[in-house]
């Protein structure tokens, strides 16, 4: 049976929304063509979840948006309170930075805060997830020892997905 011409089409417009949904994350909302600052981009986004400033008078600024927004942005400014990079933190790339030793702080940094976080009593291990686009419906895991400190990381299936589908 030979599928509608209208089926087809819409089918290509919801890919491309997709694609310019996707790339949206990336720069999470911020055109960085254009010369931003902390000032346009508090006018932009509003007031930061989170400012990690650094001793050379650079800073980061969190913008998380919810256990099921999947999307954490961190916005990175020169002492002078020029953006240098924005980004979409919450990928494999950054999950490949989580290191064993990492403190609680410096994973925030890096990640920003967890979707939601748990504990793991028989391995006395408190636990944040992260939520995060992905076709598998996973989420990334990272086990902290009671001194706060990373210890492992791994990926797990996320409960707010229907999972059977999955075998």
């Amino acid at each position: 049976m030979k599928t509608p011409q209208p089926l087809r089409q819409g089918a290509g417009l919801l890919a491309l929304s997709a694609v310019l949904w996707l790339a949206g994350c990336a720069t999470c909302g911020l055109d960085p063509q254009v010369a931003q600052t902390t000032d346009s981009v508090r006018a932009q986004l509003g007031e930061p979840t989170e400012t990690w400033p650094h001793s050379d008078g650079s800073q980061r600024w969190t913008y998380w948006w919810g256990a099921y927004g999947r999307q954490t942005c961190m916005a990175d400014f020169d002492a002078q309170g020029r953006m240098q990079k924005v980004e979409n933190v919450l990928d494999e790339a950054h999950f490949l930075q989580v290191r064993p030793g990492m403190t609680q702080a410096q994973l925030r940094e890096l990640l920003g805060p967890p979707s939601w976080i748990w504990h793991v009593q028989y391995h006395d291990q408190t636990v944040w997830s992260y939520r995060y686009v992905n076709p598998f419906c996973d989420v990334f895991h990272v086990g902290l020892t009671p001194a706060g400190l990373v210890e492992d990381s791994a990926h797990g299936l996320d409960p707010i997905c229907d999972h059977e589908d999955r075998h």
